[in-house]
């Protein structure tokens, strides 16, 4: 059966990425804009992917001893400038109160753009010993900074996210807790995003802002530019000792505790639209998808389709698969579409014909392959069709990074690179300076990355300077 031309509102990925990509954050219903430029307006199937993606979060983080809180959302000038190098790094974007109903207020407030300086002003009140540590905390909210340029997902002024904060008695615990975090911002990515990562290390130039060292977890986009994806700091004790916060410890010495933040945002949304989208429209992973199956009852104005597609869906749910039926006056092609262009993974057809001979059509949104399936057992074929879908995603993906991963040995050929394949992670060495990392994106048009932690060793000179080379690091350009 002919599909009703409804896709056709989508520009074509190679023709222009960009518009492609904003086409689906719409017509997929995932967001709406307001009235307000760069905020987004969460549409109900948008934040459904969120949802999800916040409950395998929020799973993991409380297995590993973390507790959510919630932090005030203004944040006084003062406090926020306790620490130099983190009100430098977020000034730019900070917006600010001024007026309390129709007075002027007597300090600015900043509309917080993250949280750091709200957990150690609170900490400062309720440490004092040994004893009142390790604190591992995490706040669900939304933060504002005043971007220039906006994009749904991706760039928006306002955006949700988590953002974790811990405080360790020592380097080596905080250290500890950073690494694992990380990792399960890697797991989140792979095994239910369906997207590969990089881990590694933020150069100096591209940490947060007050960070000791920050690592990241980058992926590779269709159109071959990266998306930072997660990130975890370690701030050593240099928070601390600007808000004041020690502690005696087990030999009653004073001393200043080790901080930690870390955060996964809706950006990761924007990731899974251009990981695996199509032409089509949005594609999802099954474990992330708000609806893994759709049923499209095929006639359903004769006689037991309707009733026998409620059946099939009320099994379905019951063996735990989150379905839906569409049982609306659309015609088969118009559903047929609607349901693809929302990234459904698996469209069960069913009609007179299926029914009578026991049996459905179950077709996968990633591969458009159409598969027979007995209606005895459905429910066990389907979640193993389910589970060859989110790794045949995955090994897409991963396919995709591995087949634009390059080495260079020269600027030059860094540039030729990125050119050649319109983007791409390109490794090369590095000697660890400033000055060569700007004159990579001088010469080339790339950021770093970051510096993998597993590391190659492609030579003994940085492609740059040509002076001895510390690490191998990973050049591309990002969103």
């Amino acid at each position: 059966m002919a599909k009703e031309k409804m896709v056709e509102q989508i520009t074509d990925m190679e023709r222009d990425f960009a518009q492609w990509f904003t086409d689906i954050c719409t017509k997929a219903e995932l967001v709406d804009y307001s009235g307000v430029k760069g905020l987004f307006i969460l549409r109900p199937y948008g934040y459904a992917i969120w949802e999800n993606i916040m409950s395998a979060l929020d799973k993991r983080f409380k297995e590993t001893g973390h507790s959510n809180v919630s932090m005030p959302l203004l944040i006084p000038e003062s406090l926020l400038q306790k620490e130099k190098d983190h009100v430098e790094g977020f000034a730019p974007e900070c917006a600010w109160v001024t007026i309390g109903g129709s007075e002027e207020l007597p300090e600015k407030l900043c509309i917080r753009p993250t949280s750091e300086t709200l957990f150690c002003d609170h900490w400062s009140h309720i440490i004092q010993s040994w004893r009142d540590l390790p604190c591992l905390y995490n706040q669900w909210c939304s933060v504002l900074r005043w971007e220039k340029t906006t994009r749904p997902f991706l760039r928006g002024r306002e955006f949700l996210w988590q953002e974790g904060h811990t405080i360790h008695q020592t380097a080596e615990e905080a250290e500890i807790e950073t690494a694992q975090m990380l990792e399960i911002y890697a797991e989140i990515c792979q095994d239910f995003l369906a997207m590969p990562v990089v881990k590694g290390e933020k150069t100096e130039k591209e940490k947060f802002a007050g960070a000791v060292n920050t690592y990241t977890v980058e992926c590779m986009m269709h159109d071959k530019k990266a998306l930072q994806s997660g990130t975890s700091h370690y701030f050593g004790d240099g928070f601390t000792k600007a808000f004041d916060i020690s502690f005696s410890d087990k030999e009653n010495k004073i001393s200043y505790p080790h901080q930690t933040s870390w955060g996964m945002s809706t950006r990761v949304i924007g990731g899974l639209i251009m990981t695996h989208g199509d032409n089509n429209g949005l594609v999802l992973p099954p474990k992330i998808a708000p609806i893994q199956v759709i049923i499209t009852p095929v006639a359903q104005h004769k006689p037991g389709v309707t009733e026998k597609a409620q059946e099939v869906l009320d099994a379905l749910k019951a063996a735990g698969i989150k379905a839906k039926a569409d049982f609306s006056d659309n015609s088969p092609g118009r559903k047929f579409a609607e349901w693809e262009m929302k990234g459904v993974p698996l469209r069960i057809e069913l009609g007179p014909r299926d029914i009578e001979s026991n049996s459905c059509i179950a077709a996968r949104r990633d591969t458009a392959e159409k598969i027979s399936l007995s209606l005895d057992d459905l429910a066990s074929n389907v979640k193993k069709l389910l589970d060859d879908i989110q790794q045949s995603l995955f090994k897409a993906a991963k396919n995709n990074l591995d087949k634009h991963t390059f080495t260079a040995e020269t600027p030059a050929q860094v540039k030729e690179i990125i050119e050649q394949h319109g983007g791409g992670f390109v490794k090369t060495m590095w000697c660890g300076d400033r000055a060569c990392e700007d004159k990579m994106k001088e010469i080339a048009g790339v950021t770093s990355r970051c510096i993998p932690f597993e590391q190659e060793d492609l030579g003994a000179l940085c492609p740059i300077c040509n002076k001895p080379a510390k690490h191998m690091i990973v050049w591309g350009i990002a969103y």
